[in-house]
């Protein structure tokens, strides 16, 4: 959905600002909320793409007025509220296995159908207002680009995130020219986004 998240190009946010501060976290509660989404995800209680429909689908309020990990604990507060937590979970992490979990990460690569679109071809990005989760950001909805890479195929996020099973759906690296996106005034030259096949269809 276009969520709160989904604030590509809109104007009013100001600059993205490094932090000069390499500690990530800026309170204990914020570790904490950081160590209890990791336990529960890994638990196998929900996508890691149910998780991120659950921050998106926030009320504008609450996204736009809580911190990073607020947003985090608003979002794990919800999705405990959907599960049974009198069932034993189906995996537990335990503190030994969270480094080498993190260094080895969750690979969604997959076997899936053969590529629509080679490297080269001119695509359109579908005009789209999506009531559930997905991957193509607001600001491409309806814009021409062309296939830059293939990335083979991945699990769907659109699907998984609410329980329709991986869906593994050809990925590609599609570059748009920035005047496609932003008009005359913009600055950048390109822009390259990671979409997945179902949301593009040839260019007119």
């Amino acid at each position: 959905m276009n969520g709160p998240a989904d604030v590509g190009g809109a104007h009013g946010f100001g600059p993205v600002e490094a932090d000069a501060d390499a500690n990530p976290f800026h309170a204990d509660w914020e570790r904490a909320a950081f160590a209890l989404t990791l336990a529960m995800g890994a638990a196998g209680l929900w996508s890691i793409d149910r998780s991120r429909h659950m921050r998106e689908t926030l009320p504008r309020t609450v996204y736009y007025g809580s911190s990073y990990y607020g947003i985090w604990l608003a979002a794990l507060e919800r999705l405990i509220a959907e599960v049974d937590l009198d069932a034993p979970p189906p995996r537990v992490l335990v503190r030994d296995a969270v480094r080498p979990a993190m260094a080895r990460g969750s690979p969604y690569d997959r076997d899936g159908p053969a590529p629509c679109y080679g490297v080269g071809d001119a695509v359109r990005v579908r005009p789209m207002r999506p009531s559930g989760h997905t991957r193509a950001p607001g600001y491409l909805h309806g814009r021409v680009g062309r296939i830059a890479a293939l990335h083979g195929a991945h699990v769907l996020p659109d699907a998984i995130a609410h329980g329709r099973g991986e869906s593994p759906t050809p990925l590609y690296n599609v570059a748009f020219d920035a005047r496609e996106l932003w008009g005359e005034d913009t600055t950048a030259d390109a822009v390259h986004a990671d979409l997945f096949e179902t949301y593009l269809e040839p260019a007119p």
